[in-house]
């Protein structure tokens, strides 16, 4: 597909003044690099406007030169030796040699493929501590940055956290150019925005719009509230700031919504506070630690919040209280409305996990919560959110890989997809298991009958085995039962 130059209109001010009836404009004391936004004088019930659009390229020329083009290089898990996408071949059949010789490889050890993939970021000190997404640099063995000036560095990853999918990376320089974070509180909905990146991979591509709303609820996602806008925001773009009018970050750009992978006008980013809350606990302890209060909770519509007597169908309704949390310890119960959490609002319960998250473990915290038709004060000692345990099965030396799998047990969100409940995910199959088959994705729900959820399921059932088991395995929608002679 060829690209095309799109020409578009351009409106001079005085046009911009003869479109909008020719009103007095005064200029506003703006310092700011973009500080071309006039103040308007107008009619009552007249519309907003301005002589002039935001001056972004004085934001490009004083801030671009801290975006950078990151790319990475890394090793996946392939077919091994011997497999073709006709599925393991005898040695002696004539195919296998025309595919030893043909069929395509990297340049990685046999079993494994070489992966590239590309993304942005930005330098906030002059040190070199760059940030960008987790996914951007998650499994990579070598990162690259690259600036605007051409230099190129080799980045260490301090540290990753895919909850909120930040990253910090360091690279060996001194001076660099750096932006500064702003305050994402103080944009609006109907603000202007600009993000810089690498969409497709074309370095240094600026796009503009306008933030449409704030504190998004994202599936899977419930530690950020993140901004959405309408900025063209595409792969490449991973990582990337979102800067306001001043030059200042308010925003990572991390995801987009696109039935096709591309821009289809709604991208979201990640508040620069929560990124750098994050930053600073990678860069302090190597790891990032999160509040917790122990309960479920849902919105509110307005026939609930007729059912309790709150006038205004706003706050976190609480549904389930774990026994034993600092929730529990509190005196909170079902039925219970977070109204606020340490003196600030809480409009729908999106917006409670990300500000619990952020308080240190330990910490008291004030809530007030809405209960039997009148509104009272609870103080919470906020715990510590435990990350997801995963374990792996890595073939244990009293089994000698008589099977010949690695495996995890499934999330809650992977049971969901699935439809099932528990099973262990195949992250790699070797010897006994690749011979009959098995494959990477696979899903090992029973072996000879008997359920597996935990990886010490799997083993007991191994011990107890004689030479042959039979696995109940689903792949994608199909589920199937495998027989496999163990080793």
């Amino acid at each position: 597909m060829s690209l095309q130059a799109l020409k578009l209109p351009v409106i001079t001010a005085a046009i911009a003044a003869t479109l909008w009836g020719g009103y007095e404009i005064g200029r506003s004391v703006d310092q700011s690099p973009a500080a071309a936004t006039p103040t308007v004088v107008r009619k009552a019930g007249q519309p907003y406007a301005t002589a002039s659009l935001p001056d972004f390229g004085s934001i490009v020329e004083s801030y671009g030169p801290a975006v950078v083009n990151i790319s990475v290089e890394g090793t996946v898990k392939t077919a091994a030796r011997g497999r073709t996408p006709f599925g393991q071949l005898d040695p002696d059949d004539p195919f296998a040699e025309f595919f030893r010789r043909f069929a395509p490889r990297g340049q990685g050890k046999p079993g494994e493929q070489i992966t590239h993939g590309q993304g942005s970021g930005f330098i906030v000190s002059t040190d070199g501590i760059v940030l960008t997404n987790a996914h951007v640099v998650a499994n990579a063995d070598n990162v690259t940055v690259k600036l605007t000036d051409k230099r190129e560095f080799t980045a260490k990853v301090i540290g990753i956290d895919k909850p909120t999918d930040i990253a910090v990376l360091r690279i060996d320089a001194q001076d660099l150019p750096t932006v500064p974070l702003g305050d994402p509180t103080d944009i609006r909905v109907g603000d202007w925005v600009l993000a810089i990146g690498s969409p497709f991979g074309f370095e240094n591509s600026v796009t503009a719009g306008i933030v449409s709303a704030k504190s998004r609820s994202l599936p899977d996602e419930g530690y950020v509230p993140f901004i959405q806008t309408d900025v063209a925001i595409n792969p490449g773009n991973s990582g990337g700031p979102l800067l306001n009018l001043k030059g200042e970050v308010v925003g990572i750009n991390s995801q987009i919504y696109s039935q096709s992978g591309g821009y289809q006008g709604l991208s979201f980013a990640i508040p620069i506070s929560v990124a750098a809350h994050v930053k600073d606990q990678l860069l302090a302890q190597g790891k990032v630690t999160r509040g917790r209060l122990g309960i479920a909770i849902q919105d509110l519509n307005q026939g609930l919040a007729d059912s309790f007597g709150l006038s205004v169908a706003r706050g976190a309704l609480v549904s389930h209280v774990e026994p034993g949390s600092p929730a529990a310890a509190a005196g909170i119960e079902p039925g219970d409305v977070v109204l606020k959490f340490n003196g600030e609002a809480i409009a729908s319960s999106a917006e409670l996990p990300p500000r619990v998250a952020l308080i240190t473990p330990g910490k008291p915290a004030k809530l007030e919560i809405w209960r039997k038709r009148k509104a009272q004060e609870i103080t919470v000692t906020v715990g510590e959110q435990q990350p997801e345990k995963v374990a792996v099965e890595e073939a244990p030396p009293d089994d000698g890989g008589r099977l010949g799998v690695s495996v995890r047990p499934l999330t809650a969100e992977e049971q969901k997809e699935a439809e099932t409940r528990g099973g262990l995910l195949v992250l790699d199959s070797y010897g006994p298991a690749a011979r009959a088959g098995i494959e990477e994705g696979d899903v090992i729900l029973a072996v000879n009958g008997k359920h597996v959820n935990r990886v010490d399921d799997l083993r007991k059932q191994l011990t107890d085995a004689g030479k042959h088991v039979a696995l109940l395995i689903q792949r994608g929608d199909a589920r199937i039962f495998v027989p496999i002679e163990l080793g």
